[in-house]
């Protein structure tokens, strides 16, 4: 059965990773012990994208709707170019991405699902609008699928085993052996995995943030998807960071959030 708090802090959990992640996706780090806010610090097109998926839900409006509604009000955010493209058209199409674009914003659909299958069916639907590359959407129905099992009380261990065979990405590498090498990447097959294997390893909250932000990489993206899975699990952001995320987070997107938690059952 859903813990119905944990999934409540789902969106904060990774909205708080993007925030944390955005003044280190120019400038990485490799150093845990990294400064969590700066004068850099800010949110971005993940925290976006995630609120119109959030406001889909609210107002039982088609993904497509709410993202250009969202995308084009905050339209100066830190898009990426071919995303930026699409928002901007007329009449926009899929682009065939399998960029972590459909992974960062797909925690709503993790929230609210009520099993496995739901979360998948949903995590289709929203990537296909853009991400409609098949790895565009096994990154985002796998994360989202991570998010809903742990909800569901599902541990560790299950998740790497369900994960590993169910969207072939090998959990089993360590962070040590990973970040030595590990650079800037912006594909679902080369971020996803990545994210969740920081999940794996960690033993909190801001320890998942930490790993993900220090592996060196897309650090607001890989840190909004490992920190909306790891809200999943522990159900416990620190005051410290959530009072911060909050106090950077425009009203429309607090109120959206909340909105949406009340649709959580």
């Amino acid at each position: 059965m859903k813990d119905i708090e944990k999934a409540r802090l789902v969106i904060y959990g990774a909205i708080c990773g993007d925030i944390i992640g955005s003044a280190y996706e120019f400038h990485p780090t490799k150093n845990p012990k990294f400064k969590l806010f700066t004068p850099w610090t800010h949110f971005t097109d993940d925290t976006v994208c995630t609120v119109a998926l959030c406001d889909a839900h609210n107002r039982d409006i088609p993904y497509k709707e709410a993202l250009l509604q969202w995308c084009n009000r905050y339209n100066r955010i830190g898009y990426g170019a071919m995303f930026r493209r699409w928002f901007r058209n007329p009449n926009p199409q899929p682009y065939n991405s399998w960029g972590n674009g459909s992974a960062m914003r797909v925690s709503p659909d993790g929230a609210i699902a009520t099993s496995i299958e739901e979360a998948c069916e949903l995590a289709t639907e929203h990537s296909i609008i853009t991400h409609n590359h098949p790895e565009g959407i096994l990154g985002a129905k796998a994360t989202a699928t991570a998010i809903q099992y742990l909800l569901d009380g599902g541990t560790k261990e299950g998740l790497r085993d369900l994960i590993e065979h169910d969207f072939g990405y090998d959990l089993h590498r360590t962070l040590a052996e990973i970040r030595p090498d590990y650079k800037f990447e912006v594909s679902c097959q080369k971020s996803v995995p990545e994210s969740i294997i920081c999940f794996l390893e960690s033993d909190s909250y801001e320890d998942t943030i930490r790993k993900a932000v220090s592996l060196g990489g897309d650090a607001d993206t890989m840190a909004c998807i490992a920190g909306g899975i790891a809200a999943a699990y522990y159900g416990d952001i620190p005051n410290k960071i959530l009072g911060e995320c909050l106090d950077i987070l425009p009203y429309d997107m607090y109120e959206t959030i909340e909105e949406f938690n009340n649709l959580i059952n």
